[in-house]
């Protein structure tokens, strides 16, 4: 019953809406801020793997290794990475454009810092996300997704019927 008023109710939208612009704007301003004043993860990283260590750990064995063999060696990458997934990922919210993948996005970042054993905002970000997540549609539904889903659903079935129409060619059998 819940989960249906999340995904179909208007006032869930607007309550729904509050909560967008809640988390837009905190990923926003993280990112904005890694964005203009320079960013850099490594020192970051290193204290995470370091926090994997001791009789109760920050960190996970696995994820440390995660860390030492991927994010560590590649950490360019994720010095772009991360700012602007997170300044990108506020836009998105705050205009409720792509909100689900977004709000996936944000997610998948909250659990990796969690995971590296920064604890601060996340888990109530976490457990905010939930409720876009599982409201779908209805949480873009007052913003751009009001457009851009339904123009999208158009193009796909476009594109289907063009493929069924023009007979898309079958994959030859093989023969032995």
């Amino acid at each position: 019953m819940f989960v249906q008023f999340l995904r179909e109710n208007r006032v869930a939208a607007y309550l729904l809406l509050m909560l967008r612009l809640y988390l837009g704007w905190s990923w926003m301003i993280a990112g904005w801020g890694k964005v203009s004043g320079g960013f850099d993860a490594s020192g970051f990283l290193a204290g995470a793997v370091q926090s994997a260590g001791g009789e109760h750990p920050a960190v996970q064995g696995w994820w440390a290794e995660f860390l030492s063999g991927v994010a560590i060696p590649n950490v360019a990458l994720f010095n772009i990475l991360v700012p602007w997934g997170e300044l990108l990922v506020g836009i998105a919210l705050i205009l409720g454009s792509f909100t689900t993948f977004a709000a996936l996005m944000g997610i998948i970042m909250n659990f990796a810092f969690m995971f590296s054993g920064t604890t601060s905002t996340n888990p109530m970000m976490v457990l905010l996300t939930i409720f876009i997540l599982v409201a779908g549609i209805n949480a873009g539904r007052i913003g751009l997704d009001r457009w851009i889903i339904p123009a999208m659903k158009t193009q796909f079935r476009k594109w289907e019927d063009r493929r069924h129409t023009t007979g898309t060619p079958k994959r030859p059998a093989l023969h032995h």
